[in-house]
């Protein structure tokens, strides 16, 4: 599966642990998306239209309205890569 930088970036900090905060409109569509490091460090390079394409290729999920994590399918598709601190 070809997935870009950004998408690599923000998949590899949700495998680790981290989660996608999203907020709704009240038309129910998502319009801001923030994602958190397992630290609770906020990651620039979630922008609501890499969101997009990982919620469009299923590779991340929310279940009952919870924040967004990898899905399994994220987790296997994320190249091994050393976490830069």
């Amino acid at each position: 599966m070809n997935i870009s930088k950004h998408e690599q970036r923000v998949l590899h900090e949700l495998a680790l642990g981290g989660s996608i905060h999203h907020e709704r409109q009240a038309n129910g569509k998502i319009h801001r998306v923030t994602c958190y490091t397992r630290d609770g460090n906020i990651l620039s390079d979630c922008t609501l239209p890499v969101f997009q394409r990982l919620l469009k290729r299923r590779l991340i999920h929310s279940k009952n309205g919870r924040p967004y994590r990898a899905s399994l399918l994220g987790v296997k598709s994320v190249r091994a890569q050393l976490n830069q601190k």
